[in-house]
């Protein structure tokens, strides 16, 4: 028999990372679809996180993947206050050379299988021009283009969000929650690094880049010929001397037994999801004196923005909700303080009492 002690199904069943309700393979073999659907909780209603199109290793790491980041969808929605379990989907594969019209659809037809216990969003390798084409064959689809009824791109939000964890993390640690004069290193200038940069240097913050993209980095430089200045890889960024805020906004496990004794940074704040390679880590960065603004709290702007899609998307009305972030952070230090447990353990424990309190109401 083959031994499964250490994969996905052990995962799921057994261990404290899984508990998922539901998992999907989805496959189309005439466009070439192979997909992951991962339902982690629907107790506070329909499971709501984006389609991440990647290309993965090999099967067993996309199933990790989408059960990792399921699951940090249930935590992010419940810390949002949003009426919405945690889901997330990959679909396996290079987005630049297999993606298609056909691939999309079929991706929708099985999210419209499920019948609304799953609506998808954008993530990595996914736009709004994408959902554009998947919500033709599901209604249950986010990130639509306003042309087509949606909000359109939610790394706007997201990136406003993360600024307000930032501030809320300044005023925590040095009392006040300005970010000017401050140096922030952002590792990854995508879809929402650069609305990230572009917020500190509105508030005249001194940012540090990178980004494994030229363009990506050129086109910052260009925008900001001061005040900006880019490094070769996220390895020199972390060890940047002097720096306050370091902000991990592109792929996971971007904190890890590797990078967190050369963290130059007092404070970690940033969009990428899953951002604490294993269990203890967050313990790690606490020892060290680094406080931690947890990934899925700080980054939810964009789940608040796709989420108000369903019932009809008012901006102003999302961003005054995105806003309040700065207080749940602030909430969260203050619960890590009273409880004697790093930040990200306190966020856990909101999250999952707000679940627990919903499965006992039904």
């Amino acid at each position: 028999m083959t031994d499964v002690s250490d994969g996905v199904l052990h995962t799921l069943f057994h261990s404290d990372q899984g508990g998922h309700e539901q998992v999907v393979l989805c496959q189309d073999r005439a466009s070439g679809l192979k997909a992951v659907i991962a339902i982690h909780s629907t107790a506070l209603g329909p499971a709501l996180g984006g389609t991440r199109f990647y290309p993965y290793a090999n099967e067993e790491e996309a199933v990790a993947d989408a059960l990792n980041l399921a699951r940090g969808m249930s935590y992010k929605n419940a810390m949002a206050g949003l009426d919405h379990g945690g889901g997330k989907a990959v679909i396996i594969g290079d987005p630049e050379k297999i993606k298609t019209e056909e691939l999309l659809l079929a991706y929708g037809r099985f999210v419209a299988s499920l019948g609304g216990r799953y609506v998808t969003a954008c993530d990595v390798g996914t736009y709004v021009a994408d959902m554009d084409v998947v919500a033709r064959e599901c209604r249950w689809t986010t990130g639509r283009s306003p042309e087509n009824g949606g909000a359109g791109d939610s790394s706007v939000l997201t990136a406003f969000g993360v600024y307000q964890g930032m501030r809320a993390s300044a005023q925590h640690l040095w009392g006040d929650p300005s970010l000017r004069d401050r140096k922030v290193g952002v590792a990854g200038v995508g879809k929402v690094g650069h609305h990230l940069v572009e917020h500190l240097r509105a508030e005249g913050a001194e940012v540090v880049i990178t980004d494994v993209r030229e363009d990506a980095v050129r086109r910052i430089l260009d925008r900001h010929p001061a005040g900006v200045s880019a490094v070769a890889d996220t390895d020199a960024l972390i060890r940047t001397e002097g720096l306050d805020i370091y902000a991990p906004c592109a792929l996971g496990g971007a904190l890890n037994d590797d990078t967190v004794p050369v963290l130059t940074a007092k404070v970690v704040c940033g969009a990428a999801n899953n951002q604490l390679a294993h269990p203890g880590v967050e313990k790690d960065l606490a020892d060290r004196g680094i406080l931690y603004a947890p990934d899925y709290v700080v980054n939810a702007g964009g789940v608040i923005q796709v989420a108000d899609e369903l019932h009809g998307f008012d901006f102003d009305r999302c961003k005054a909700t995105a806003s309040k972030i700065f207080d749940t952070t602030l909430a969260i230090f203050a619960r890590a303080k009273a409880d004697g447990i790093p930040p990200a353990a306190a966020a856990d424990r909101i999250a999952e009492q707000r679940m627990a309190e919903a499965r006992a109401a039904r």
